[in-house]
């Protein structure tokens, strides 16, 4: 017999683990079975049993295991008999862990019960049978993670993998995306790079869509409702992550992001989300299905977003910024390579000058070059003016028929929601009156939710007349005749009082990438690309 009167004399410990939260939810018969091992401890005489979960939904692959520190200290100061569990595999998956277990049970005397036997560590036999079923166990947990790996790299390369859809996009099959069928859904995202492409700046395009009450969908997963749908107003990296993700661009991507595996305390810590290069994606397959702009213009907004990174790097122009000066970002140094830095003087703070400190500042050296603001910024507004003066009666034309288009897509916007308001209010009815009134445990909280969604219809009713009330007028004759003329004459339009410095420097960055600028015999001379 290996059980002695000694391992009564002490507790029997129950160690209940599922490796991951998926298991929780669906796998509940495996857990029944692991807390039916008390009872089977009670029916081989032990009286004081003890159960330990504090490790559902965790690994047993070597991460913190709380529960299993709990086990270790139980045993240690010698308060365990046996330690039960339904398979030996469930205690560790790892050899560390596993040998430690072992090693503190010979010491103290503990046994080691599963479905298949008992095991005293302190024999050789056991000990021997302990260590290979650990070893199997972890090289059985190492096979099955390659080969589900591989398989679903193999999927993803055919451009079939599909964990989780982005908003926007619902699974049409189990291996195929198609957009969204709400037309609120899609119209508020191609609003998002509409913005873009007329701001140029993921902030400019989070503020005005802040500023104008615009709400974004967003995905919400419940256990009840499934995945749905939510509105609200949105945050920066919502935006972000909607002009950044290649997946409105119609392309599939597997492995954008990567983990990382450290020690910490004498375990590992799996960190997950570190974002590669695009060079090391795993899989990228352009025009793999419908997107909200083509993969062309989807590369240049991440041409423009990554020259908006100010301070990462030599390269980047840097996104606009305050002052009048309209060169900020785009002068290089044509001596040391550095970019040129804007700095103000004088008394109204409108004097600037354009300053190569890159050496001054990295290495304590004398400046390269400086030189004032005035010409340059004069010679450069010329030479642009010239070069876009062909497109001056497009450009007009198109201001004409964007002068209330803003308006409109603020309008369209609340009028969707207003219709799914609409609806929303109207299922809720037809909820209320298919109950029997008599039921008012029912009765009453559907009538909460109609009176709730009618609310609801009342504000976005409200909030459309409102706009309908300061809806500007169109330009009239005279206005349209103006900006033609204007556009006819782009050195007009660019002297107007009403045109800001911000208007010029993006007219400027819309045909300047970079500006090379060296200083030759007391001349500034000046390679526009």
């Amino acid at each position: 017999m290996k059980i002695l009167p000694e391992h009564f004399a002490r507790g029997a410990y129950v160690y209940v683990r599922q490796s991951t939260a998926d298991q929780l939810a669906n796998n509940p018969e495996s857990r029944r079975r692991q807390y039916g091992l008390a009872d089977r401890a009670r029916d081989l005489g032990w009286s004081d049993v003890t159960i330990i979960d504090d490790d559902l939904g965790r690994s047993g692959s070597g991460v913190s295991r709380p529960g299993f520190e709990k086990l270790l200290a139980a045993i240690c100061e010698g308060r365990v008999g046996a330690v039960l569990a339904i398979e030996v595999s469930r205690l560790a998956r790892n050899g560390r862990d596993w040998d430690t277990l072992i090693e503190f049970c010979g010491l103290v005397g503990t046994i080691i019960i599963d479905e298949d036997g008992i095991y005293e560590p302190r024999h050789p036999n056991d000990r021997m049978l302990l260590g290979m079923k650990g070893t199997m166990s972890e090289l059985e947990l190492s096979i099955l993670r390659a080969r589900s790996l591989e398989a679903l790299k193999a999927k993803a390369r055919r451009g079939e993998l599909f964990l989780t859809v982005a908003v926007g996009y619902v699974k049409s099959r189990h291996d195929h995306i198609e957009m969204d069928p709400d037309q609120r859904v899609r119209e508020a995202l191609a609003l998002v790079f509409k913005r873009f492409s007329e701001l140029q700046s993921i902030r400019q395009v989070h503020l005005a869509l802040r500023s104008e009450g615009i709400m974004l969908p967003a995905i919400c997963y419940t256990r009840e409702a499934g995945r749905s749908i939510v509105w609200k107003l949105p945050v920066y990296n919502t935006v972000h992550h909607i002009l950044t993700n290649p997946i409105y661009g119609g392309a599939y991507t597997f492995g954008r992001t990567c983990s990382r595996v450290t020690i910490e305390e004498g375990r590992k810590r799996i960190v997950r989300g570190f974002r590669r290069e695009r060079a090391d994606w795993e899989v990228l397959i352009p025009d793999h299905h419908e997107g909200y702009l083509s993969w062309a213009d989807f590369e240049r907004n991440q041409r423009l977003i990554a020259d908006n990174a100010t301070s990462k790097g030599m390269m980047p122009r840097g996104a606009l910024r305050k002052g009048e000066l309209l060169l900020g970002g785009l002068l290089r140094c044509g001596h040391c390579g550095r970019k040129l830095h804007v700095c103000y003087s004088g008394s109204n703070g409108n004097t600037g000058r354009y300053n190569c400190r890159g050496a001054l500042i990295n290495h304590g050296t004398d400046p390269c070059i400086g030189f004032g603001s005035l010409r340059v910024d004069q010679a450069i507004g010329t030479e642009v003016l010239e070069r876009l003066q062909p497109l001056g009666i497009e450009a007009a034309l198109t201001a004409v028929e964007a002068s209330n288009q803003q308006a409109n897509e603020k309008r369209r916007q609340v009028t969707l929601a207003l219709e799914q308001a609409r609806y929303e209010a109207a299922h809720a009815q037809r909820q209320y009156d298919a109950v029997d009134p008599g039921n008012r445990l029912v009765a009453g909280e559907l009538e909460r939710r109609w009176n709730a969604a009618l609310t609801l219809v009342r504000e976005r009713q409200a909030e459309l007349d409102a706009l309908d009330s300061r809806k500007p007028e169109a330009p009239d004759d005279n206005e349209r005749l103006e900006i033609l003329r204007m556009g006819a004459d782009l050195s007009e339009a660019w002297n107007h009082p009403k045109a800001t410095s911000v208007t010029r420097k993006r007219i400027i960055r819309a045909v300047v990438r970079e500006i090379v600028v060296r200083i030759e015999d007391d001349q500034i001379k000046m390679m526009v690309h």
